[in-house]
Parts: C-alpha cells; sequence; structure tokens
C-alpha cells in the first residue's frame, strides 16, 4: 500500500504543478491520515457518519458523531437500535430532525435487504452511487464519500463538495468558486488517482470548511 501510494504521488506531482507544490507542502497524506487516527468503520457504520457530516465542518461532524455513539455505549448502533431510540435522543446528540429521518430510513434499507451494503465492494462506482442514493437524505456527494473513505476507490472527485471547490479555487488562482462541472473538467489530469487529489485538496485548506450537501 506505502509502495502504491508513493507512486500515486509521484504520478499526481508529474501530472500538474498544482499538485506537486501540494504534496511538496504537506507531505505525505491519504485516506488513512485524513480520518485523523479514527478507526475505519463497518459500511453501516460509515453512512451513519455520513449523514452527520451533512452541512456541518469536519469538526462538528466528529463531535456529533462521537454523541451518537455515546448513546450506545460508544459503539457503531444496528438498524434495529437506531429504530428503537426515540426522536428526542438521538437529536439530544446533535441531529437535527430531518437526519434523524434519513439515518431511520437507512436502518430501514439495510434491515429490510434493499441496501445490501456486503454486496457494494463488488460494484463499479456508478452502480454503488445508484444503490447509496435510493435511501432517503443520500445524493451523490454522500456516496462519493462513501467510495473515498469507506472503499477506497482511488478515482472519485466530488464535485458538488464545497472543500473540493474552495480549495480549487485558492490553488489554482481562479477568480471564482468552480461549478461542479468545472472542478471535473480540471480534475481529469489527476486521473486515475483523484482520490488521493481530493485529499491533498481538503488538507490544503487552511481552516475546517463546511463539506457538500447530500
Amino acid at each position: 500500500m506505502a509502495r502504491t501510494l508513493t507512486a500515486a504521488r509521484s504520478e499526481l506531482a508529474a501530472a500538474d504543478p498544482v499538485m506537486a507544490e501540494l504534496i511538496k507542502r504537506l507531505g505525505d497524506r491519504s485516506v488513512v491520515t485524513r480520518r485523523r487516527g479514527a478507526p475505519k468503520p463497518d459500511a453501516y457504520g460509515a453512512l451513519l457518519r455520513t449523514v452527520v457530516a451533512q452541512q456541518v465542518s469536519s469538526k462538528a461532524a466528529r463531535a456529533i458523531y462521537q454523541r451518537v455513539l455515546d448513546l450506545f455505549g460508544g459503539t457503531t448502533p444496528s438498524p434495529d437500535q437506531i429504530l428503537a431510540t426515540s426522536e428526542a435522543d438521538l437529536r439530544g446528540a446533535g441531529l437535527s430532525g430531518r437526519k434523524v429521518e434519513y439515518i431511520r430510513d437507512l436502518a430501514a434499507h439495510v434491515k429490510s435487504g434493499e441496501l445490501e451494503l456486503d454486496r457494494l465492494d463488488e460494484l463499479s462506482d456508478e452502480e454503488v452511487i445508484e444503490e447509496i442514493v435510493a435511501v432517503r437524505g443520500f445524493g451523490r456527494w454522500s456516496a462519493e464519500m462513501f467510495l473515498t473513505f469507506h472503499l477506497e476507490r482511488p478515482d472519485v472527485i466530488s464535485g458538488g463538495d464545497l472543500g473540493i471547490r474552495r480549495s480549487i479555487q485558492l490553488n489554482c488562482g481562479l477568480d471564482e468558486l468552480p461549478s461542479p462541472q468545472e472542478v471535473e473538467e480540471i480534475s481529469q489530469r489527476w486521473r486515475p488517482h483523484r482520490s488521493l487529489a481530493a485529499i491533498y485538496l481538503w488538507e490544503s485548506l487552511a481552516d475546517d470548511v463546511t463539506v457538500g450537501g447530500t
């Protein structure tokens, strides 16, 4: 893995001077370092955390998610536990009413078998996105975060992520925030390592900004 990451960094740096500068300045970064030492959750836990992260800063998301875990003895709650927990308790952990609805719909999809988490790793990126967006509250951004941080797919870029858009604007010297389509176009030079490029874009931001939507 280390050798693969080293090769990916070298290819990114060779493909784009912006990436070369970020890699030189930030050093060795990866999905693992972006998780800030947090253990990799299971697929269900990863999707729960994605709901928590919607429309809040990374710092706030980590704090709220920990409070949710604390409701269940510090462990990832099962779908049955989520469905059995009152809305008041879940909101008391910092979740909005809408996010409570979203995690309950996720729990219901997993419990019923409509969302088969064990087989997602067998699907293509677009097939995974299709499966996840069928759950209420999960849009393309949520699915892209799952692909990047849980399945660790190597070539994912989230054009709708505000942090990525801001970072591209700053690091590429653009006058305006790039549109999602412009992010997609710019990112072509980073293939097939766009996930790693995204990590460097996020890490380059001085402030822990609010990230994308659902």
